[in-house]
């Protein structure tokens, strides 16, 4: 099988960008794997007023608290990573107390025909760019205890498991994490 060229463009969102925000969103959590990819479904994510999205996307537009990052090929958004800055004392995404400074990587989707691309080792370097310009030098990311696939990609990406399971609203995960820089 021949691999078609690896012309993607990896970006940050734009705050216009809400409406592809949604669209891309909702093709994530359609995806046959998202049952223990995604913490919501197609009916939250269809719930979710326009305004939210704008919002959603203006905030993962600039700013030092969240980043969302696409690929994009031609015209088609084909994968993104969404990435939050995490303070010590405050609680991430899941609720859970933070001990210290750190970036989650949440959000990850890459289209199933452009899987093994190497488009996601692409989105995380993107988001690993933008947490060194934090000043925080290191990615954490939580992925379904089934998910091998996903777990797979991840330790492709220099990623590797802390030890940390927990159970989510979508059964039991763990914890992996990727140092930027020693």
């Amino acid at each position: 099988m021949t691999q078609r060229p690896l012309d993607v463009a990896i970006r940050r969102v734009a705050a216009e960008d809400g409406q592809r925000v949604r669209l891309l969103r909702l093709e994530a959590v359609g995806d046959p794997d998202a049952a223990i990819a995604f913490l919501t479904t197609v009916d939250d994510e269809l719930a979710r007023e326009d305004a939210f999205w704008l919002s959603r996307a203006a905030g993962a537009a600039s700013g030092d608290d969240a980043a969302q990052f696409v690929a994009v090929d031609g015209d088609e958004w084909v994968g993104t990573a969404t990435i939050l800055r995490c303070q010590p004392g405050a609680l991430d995404h899941l609720g859970r107390p933070v001990g210290s400074p750190r970036v989650d990587v949440v959000g990850v989707y890459l289209r199933p025909s452009e899987r093994g691309r190497g488009i996601l080792q692409r989105l995380l370097d993107a988001a690993a760019d933008w947490a060194l310009a934090q000043g925080i030098d290191e990615l954490t990311l939580d992925v379904h205890s089934e998910n091998v696939r996903a777990q797979a990609a991840y330790r492709k990406a220099g990623f590797a498991p802390t030890g940390h399971a927990f159970t989510s609203v979508i059964g039991p995960e763990i914890e992996m994490a990727r140092r930027l820089s020693d």
